[in-house]
């Protein structure tokens, strides 16, 4: 049985990822976790050159939807992303390994994911409403609003 997961990269879609913290305990539950996490996404961003559609970083979890990087592969650039982010962190492990990946390939998928991802702190009871959340791409969809990201 083959345990390495299927990834379709290099397509040109975008990606929806999701990737936990070590246990899915709330490591990124400090709102200064969550301000590393903005500003070395926003730094990687930048590094291997690709575009950040939407994003939201609960406790625990992280959820972006992605371009494909310019400069480097996909997972490259995640797993720099991830550990750059655990090494400025006091914490050992902080991630969970892998990470999830689903290709985006139409308007109406990348709604549907971008909807979900500004509703999750939400749902979650963290929040009101998706733009109180301060750690999500939300409110630069609503008012244009230039954030870290």
């Amino acid at each position: 049985m083959n345990s390495r997961l299927e990834r379709f990269q290099q397509t040109g879609d975008l990606h929806f990822l999701t990737f936990s913290c070590h246990g899915r305990l709330p490591f990124l539950d400090p709102s200064a976790a969550r301000d590393l996490f903005e500003h070395t996404l926003e730094e990687m961003r930048r590094r291997y050159v690709f575009f950040v559609v939407g994003y939201v970083v609960m406790p625990e979890h992280v959820h972006l939807l992605l371009t494909e990087p310019r400069r480097t592969t996909l997972d490259r650039a995640i797993q720099a992303l991830k550990t750059s982010v655990a090494k400025q962190s006091d914490r050992r492990p902080f991630w969970l390994a892998r990470y999830y990946d689903f290709n985006v390939f139409t308007s109406k998928k990348r709604v549907e994911k971008l909807k979900y991802m500004h509703r999750n702190p939400v749902t979650r009871g963290l929040v009101n409403r998706p733009e109180d959340w301060r750690w999500s791409s939300f409110r630069h969809y609503l008012t244009g609003e230039r954030g870290t990201v």
